[in-house]
């Protein structure tokens, strides 16, 4: 064996002495091959740099607590120790993070008093704040009270709309300490729950806390705060919404029956208060408050049906919104269909002093239309609630109508009441007079002339016309409103116009039926043509067109082949009767759209030499047209002869959009010259026959080629 290896490696020294080549490249190849292993099983070192450490976010003097090593137990510490506190956790490179910190900073300068404002870097990798918690946005920001949270804040970073968010948290409940608050808070049109505790006995009621807990939970659910939660301790206040038994919970509805917490059904907790508020709350106007990112909440808003978006600018620390309430009060009068006026019957003197309620009388006078035989006599009734029955709203005119047989007696020309009350009649609870005023008295001439007529609706006001429209209608609307100051844009979108401020702007859409009106901008957002808006719109055959929302038209730099058709542009350009138009419907986000222009782009210069077709295209993507004019999918093509504009012809979607067949296609469907056949072929010759440059021929070769790959690739878009 021994022998065998010696004679081996004699021979193998014999070649590479012959071949000295070779043997020096065994010898470079061991020693790398050793060098690699060496370099492997050693330590190596560190090729990437540790990351700096952060620095201060927050500027030292600031109120601010900046933890910008992401040290969550001191964050914990501090919020414990905190009545209320918040946490603002934000990443150092985050654009969002860094434009709302002076916002934040603001606000802390204002309530570090009452809150403890605390800044956590959740960034940083050996921080604790990165370890423990897994953001997907920066920043996110979180409220406590007490030992109840967090409570996430999802609302607009400015320092007006967290400074409102964080006063809410602090003051969760309203005190309503008299029923001249009772009323302020009921009058609201915001959903309200009111909870009723006598602190008399003891310091916390029983019930208290949970009922305070419950309105944190109604924020953490609903960062917009919308529904509002209130306090009586008052006995003589409680008894005015029929509340008698200490720890009951109320709400307040203003056309469907008010509600009492079921306590004998569903356990007294938070999350049972706050679930119940939630599913029964009446909604008359929301806030819509879209984040500005990827999301479809407000097309699920749009797609309930008709919506009346109304665009309003907004401050949430002002101590009142005029705008607001007075969109709120046409909402109210719109949805009041069982004839009751809901501020009408919260007006002061209907509440009077606190222990008892007024006993003022609630009457409406109305004349009588001539076709009804009581009028021969009697021509104005007074319909008058009967106050000694119990507190009932005061009826509207709409809702009440007279009976003959109340009257049995004959008619004369003498007062005559009737106290007829049957449960079928809808005078339950009233008291109607008639009587006959003279012609010839000044004084009742004067008091006829300010009356209503109830069959002269097109003198009523607008007021009476809104007024529970809601149930006289098949167009019911949906009342939005949005922060003009913060989402104009949508505004600039649904059709405001470009140079105009942002003071208001109102539209109707229904996503559903395609409807889209837009409220005359030199009007403004006022009472009375607010309320003619919602009226025309409802009426059975609207007068109100449709809105076309388009691009403004460019002014073209030089000669171009192909026309760019806008919304405003295009009967000018389309309907033109002396031309044939191809129009090109694209968008830019159609890529079967872009491979396709320069086919269009050829056949646009092959049509200079005739002047009778012109090549348009349009975005449809950002112009609207009427109906007849809209398509489906995209590319299409449409053509439009000259004396057939109403017989537009669409381009085959089997076909291949090519030159010969794009040619061939308008020759099939122009309009032929009026003089004679043979001057139409004169005509067309130039378009079809002319001598192309040396590189058409390839270029359509290059175009068909190009067409047919993309009409392998996919549908075009839909």
């Amino acid at each position: 064996m021994l022998l065998r290896l010696r004679v081996s490696l004699r021979q193998v020294v014999n070649q590479m002495a012959r071949r000295p080549a070779l043997l020096c490249g065994a010898i470079v190849l061991s020693c790398s091959l050793i060098l690699a292993i060496t370099f492997t099983c050693s330590e190596t070192k560190q090729v990437v740099f540790p990351a700096q450490p952060p620095t201060r976010f927050f500027s030292p003097d600031s109120p601010v607590v900046d933890l910008y090593l992401g040290q969550l137990d001191e964050a914990e510490s501090l919020r414990s120790a905190s009545e209320v506190s918040l946490l603002y956790f934000y990443a150092p490179w985050c654009g969002q993070s860094i434009s709302a910190r002076g916002e934040i900073e603001q606000v802390a300068r204002k309530l570090a008093d009452q809150v403890q404002f605390v800044a956590v870097n959740c960034w940083w990798n050996q921080g604790k704040c990165r370890k423990q918690n897994n953001f997907y946005h920066y920043p996110v920001i979180y409220l406590y009270h007490r030992r109840f949270g967090p409570i996430e804040y999802n609302g607009p970073i400015t320092a007006a709309y967290v400074e409102k968010f964080i006063r809410r948290v602090i003051t969760p409940l309203q005190y309503v300490p008299s029923r001249a608050g009772l009323q302020d808070f009921l009058s609201h049109y915001e959903p309200g729950v009111l909870g009723y505790f006598e602190f008399n006995a003891s310091p916390q009621p029983p019930g208290y806390l949970t009922f305070l807990t419950s309105a944190l939970q109604a924020l953490r659910r609903d960062f917009q705060g919308v529904m509002r939660f209130g306090v009586i301790t008052s006995k003589q206040v409680a008894k005015a919404i029929s509340l008698d038994a200490p720890g009951t919970v109320y709400m307040h509805r203003h056309f469907n029956t008010s509600l009492t917490f079921p306590s004998h059904v569903l356990n007294f907790t938070s999350e049972n208060i706050c679930r119940w508020a939630l599913e029964h709350r009446e909604w008359l106007v929301r806030w819509l408050r879209p984040h500005g990112g990827k999301s479809r909440a407000l097309e699920q808003e749009l797609r309930k049906g008709a919506a009346l978006i109304i665009f309003l600018p907004f401050d949430p620390m002002a101590p009142s919104q005029p705008l607001v309430e007075e969109v709120a009060e046409i909402a109210v009068q719109y949805h009041s269909c069982n004839g009751s006026s809901w501020p009408s019957f919260m007006e002061p003197e209907v509440w009077g002093e606190p222990g008892s309620l007024s006993r003022a009388p609630c009457c409406n006078t109305l004349a009588l239309p001539h076709w009804l035989s009581v009028s021969r006599t009697h021509n104005v009734c007074e319909l008058c609630l009967d106050q000694a029955l119990g507190p009932r709203p005061c009826p509207s005119l709409d809702s009440l109508y007279l009976r003959e047989d109340f009257f049995t007696q004959p008619l004369s020309g003498k007062v005559q009441c009737s106290h007829v009350l049957s449960s079928s009649s809808p005078l339950d609870y009233y008291t109607a007079c008639c009587w006959s005023l003279s012609k010839g008295s000044s004084t009742q001439q004067d008091r006829r002339s300010v009356l209503p007529h109830i069959e002269d609706r097109g003198s009523a006001s607008a007021h009476s016309a809104v007024k529970g429209l809601k149930c006289r209608t098949n167009k019911t609307l949906n009342f939005y409103l949005l922060d003009s100051g913060l989402h104009w844009e949508f505004a600039r979108r649904l059709g405001a116009p470009e140079n105009a401020s942002m003071m208001g702007f109102a539209t109707v859409l229904n996503l559903q039926d395609e409807v889209h009106h837009v409220l005359n901008q030199e009007q403004g957002i006022v009472r009375n043509t607010l309320e003619s808006f919602i009226q025309n719109y409802s009426v059975p055959y609207s007068p109100l067109q449709r809105h076309l929302v388009g691009e403004a038209a460019q002014e073209p730099v030089g000669e171009s082949l192909i026309t760019t058709v806008t919304t405003r542009t295009f009967h000018r350009a389309v309907m033109d009767p002396e031309k044939d138009v191809l129009l090109f419907y694209y968008t830019q986000w159609c890529g079967f759209c872009s491979a396709l222009n320069h086919v269009i782009i050829q056949l646009a210069r092959l049509s200079l030499s005739n002047p009778r077709l012109a090549v348009c295209r349009i975005n449809a993507a950002k112009n609207d047209l009427p109906w007849e004019f809209m398509v489906d999918r995209y590319p299409t093509i449409l053509f439009f002869p000259s004396d057939r504009k109403h017989q537009s012809v669409k381009y085959p979607e089997d076909a291949p959009i090519t030159l010969p067949n794009l040619v061939r296609f308008i020759q099939r469907h122009s309009s032929p010259l009026r003089s004679s056949s043979s001057a139409f072929h004169q005509e067309k010759e130039p378009l079809l026959h002319m001598r192309s440059p040396p590189d058409s021929r390839a270029d359509t070769r290059q175009g068909e080629s190009e067409s047919s790959v993309t009409r392998q690739q996919g549908p075009p878009c839909e």
